[in-house]
């Protein structure tokens, strides 16, 4: 993605870049292939190297999205002057607009089975876009309801964290919530059992028994959860599959101050209480 800047050279650099204002460059196989497969995307320009045409008429065939007729084929020396030097392009990238903002009482209001097992992601204040990108790869491995970020705190979404995202930017709802707790008590109303992972924490999460609603929050790079209460701990490895294993794949992609641990608060059946 360009750089977002408001000085009038970097609005030209945008404009070389071929970029609009409010676009996002996507790019990498993968990235690219899951935003022409989504029907919310809108794709204003495709531009891929000449030795994969192949590939790129057979993802034109099969889009969903609204995009381009056509695709623009160019050199890799000219797809890599669009993008950020250190852009990992293999080939092809997109110029999209951002997608329609999810909203989590729209989310929580579709389920209607109450006893089928649902999983909700909360990010408090991790920053780093790869961070988030594996988290929501990982999520979609594990078919989150939905991955919550801050409005203030979260990375916006960019190339970097789409190609991290390896495509699940597109499946998985990324949500920004003005206030995190408020979206926390949301989801304590509608039965989900908050669990935040912690390194401090001193007990076993294996000692729990999860109720089939659970929202896993996981703490910014170094500074960890804000203003949760340390009641428990992950262990490592867990040998149990589901939450426990989906919570160990997202640690080691990113949530480093819930290397080893969990806390939580509340009463011993959900919606707990969580502050």
């Amino acid at each position: 993605m360009s750089k977002v800047t408001s000085s009038p050279a970097g609005a030209a650099a945008r404009a070389a870049r071929g970029a609009a204002p409010g676009t996002v460059w996507l790019y990498g196989r993968h990235a690219v292939a899951a935003a022409l497969a989504n029907p919310a995307r809108r794709i204003r320009r495709l531009v891929a190297a000449t030795e994969i045409a192949g590939e790129v008429a057979t993802l034109l065939a099969e889009a969903r999205a609204d995009c381009p007729a056509a695709a623009e084929f160019v050199d890799r020396a000219a797809l890599a002057r669009l993008l950020p030097a250190d852009a990992v392009h293999q080939g092809i990238a997109a110029a999209a607009d951002p997608l329609p903002p999810c909203d989590l009482a729209d989310i929580v209001a579709s389920l209607e089975d109450r006893a089928a097992p649902h999983l909700v992601v909360v990010l408090d204040q991790v920053s780093d876009p790869h961070n988030v990108g594996a988290i929501l790869r990982t999520a979609a491995a594990f078919a989150a309801l939905a991955v919550v970020v801050p409005e203030h705190g979260a990375p916006p979404v960019t190339g970097v964290l789409a190609k991290a995202a390896s495509g699940a930017l597109e499946t998985v709802p990324l949500v920004r919530a003005g206030n995190l707790a408020r979206a926390l008590e949301r989801l304590k109303a509608a039965q989900f059992w908050c669990v935040g992972l912690d390194a401090a924490a001193p007990d076993n999460l294996h000692t729990l028994s999860l109720p089939a609603r659970v929202a896993l929050v996981l703490g910014a790079e170094g500074a960890g959860l804000r203003r949760l209460t340390r009641a428990l701990r992950l262990p490592r490895p867990s040998p149990d599959p589901g939450t426990r294993r989906l919570a160990q794949r997202l640690d080691r992609r990113g949530a480093r101050p819930g290397r080893a641990g969990a806390r939580i608060r509340g009463s011993s059946r959900p919606p707990m209480s969580l502050s």
